[in-house]
């Protein structure tokens, strides 16, 4: 991964294959990557570089990464629970995220249309660092699949570590076993599950 936030905005970020390549992300969204990039430095964010990505930082906490993907240019908000966004810039950046968080964007002109309400949320992000604000604990529980539940019920030992579980990790194994497809899939999920679950752990962690 880059170290160096020029070396970002020349190459990538140096995660994948197309680091440096004519197909590389950053290179195809780079004017509005660089839009991003002066809208956080003109706010007075401190900017660095954090897993292979302009991070933007303001009173001791990180505010904004700025990322590219195929489909365009994005900033991503730390603790946007936070933020009230009263344009509605802010979309999820996938079914499993649990608020609003990433501006997507394909064109520096698009930056310069909604920086007075970017520029806003940012304000806003950087007041709540200012003060200490932090999101409220999430508390509520996943959906959790059938074939779990049903795992659940007939095993009061597994039912007992599970109900022990912290709310992040039990909804990691509703996430992990909604992505199969086939029963056959989450039932074998479920029996590998099994000792983590006594373990106290989540579905990623090893």
């Amino acid at each position: 991964m880059i170290t160096d936030i020029e070396d970002y905005v020349r190459d990538g970020c140096g995660r994948c294959a197309r680091f440096a390549t004519p197909d590389c992300s950053v290179r195809h969204w780079q004017e509005a990557v660089l839009a991003l990039r002066a809208l956080c430095r003109d706010a007075g964010l401190g900017e660095t570089v954090k897993w292979g990505h302009p991070c933007y930082v303001h009173a001791g906490r990180n505010i904004a990464i700025i990322g590219a993907v195929r489909g365009g240019a994005r900033l991503g908000f730390f603790n946007a629970a936070l933020l009230s966004d009263p344009a509605g810039l802010l979309e999820r950046q996938g079914p499993n995220t649990r608020h609003p968080d990433t501006v997507r964007v394909t064109s520096a002109a698009r930056v310069h249309a909604i920086a007075p309400d970017l520029r806003a949320c940012l304000d806003e992000a950087m007041r709540h660092a200012e003060a200490g604000t932090r999101p409220p604990p999430a508390t509520a529980e996943p959906d959790l699949p059938d074939d779990l539940v049903e795992a659940l019920a007939a095993d009061s030992d597994l039912a007992a570590a599970f109900d022990a579980l912290t709310p992040g990790r039990r909804r990691s194994y509703a996430i992990a076993l909604a992505s199969a497809k086939r029963a056959e899939t989450r039932q074998r999920r479920i029996a590998a599950f099994r000792d983590r679950i006594l373990a106290g752990k989540g579905a990623t962690e090893r």
